[in-house]
């Protein structure tokens, strides 16, 4: 078997940010495995989008990239709220991985605890390739439309993503 990494993110949305990192790591390993964070949550305003709707952009965008799909495995891992039981968890849930690519310090520090190789991927426009970002923009009414690949747009328009986002943030 060659290398398998490991990318954990919540995807609220999948944007092209995300693509570039996948499309990186799989130039550096022979397999990518895609953890779907927090994917308990959905329809809060910091989670807007069910694990299940993240899985669809992800498909769909992977699809849109011309990524060969059967090089990644998309895996569903919910909180556990507890740093000394995440990695564990995570484990649990995924097939074997070498090592794990995260811009994240939080997850960095738990998977080289234990001890695991942790690359750093570039940041690609990460002041708007970013979830918050794009969330933000969205509620502003700015532009944000060319931050996410077109798959990903048509299905936040068929799922209602603006008007989810609008209630959300009355709630």
């Amino acid at each position: 078997m060659g290398e398998r990494a490991l990318f954990v993110g919540r995807f609220q949305p999948v944007h092209r940010g995300h693509l570039e990192v996948f499309k990186y790591i799989l130039g550096k390993c022979d397999e990518l495995v895609i953890g779907v964070g927090s994917s308990q949550e959905g329809h809060t305003f910091e989670n807007p989008f069910t694990a299940e709707e993240r899985v669809v952009m992800l498909e769909r965008a992977i699809e849109e990239a011309g990524i060969d799909r059967s090089h990644v495995r998309i895996v569903l891992i919910p909180d556990v709220y507890d740093d000394a039981k995440w990695v564990s968890h995570v484990r649990s849930l995924t097939p074997e991985f070498s090592v794990v690519y995260s811009g994240n310090p939080w997850v960095q520090r738990l998977f080289r605890e234990a001890g695991y190789e942790v690359r750093v991927q570039p940041q690609f426009k990460r002041e708007e390739f970013q979830g918050m970002e794009i969330r933000d923009r969205i509620l502003k009414g700015k532009r944000w439309e060319h931050l996410v690949p077109k798959s990903v747009l048509e299905f936040m328009r068929e799922i209602g993503a603006v008007e989810r986002l609008k209630n959300l943030r009355a709630d």
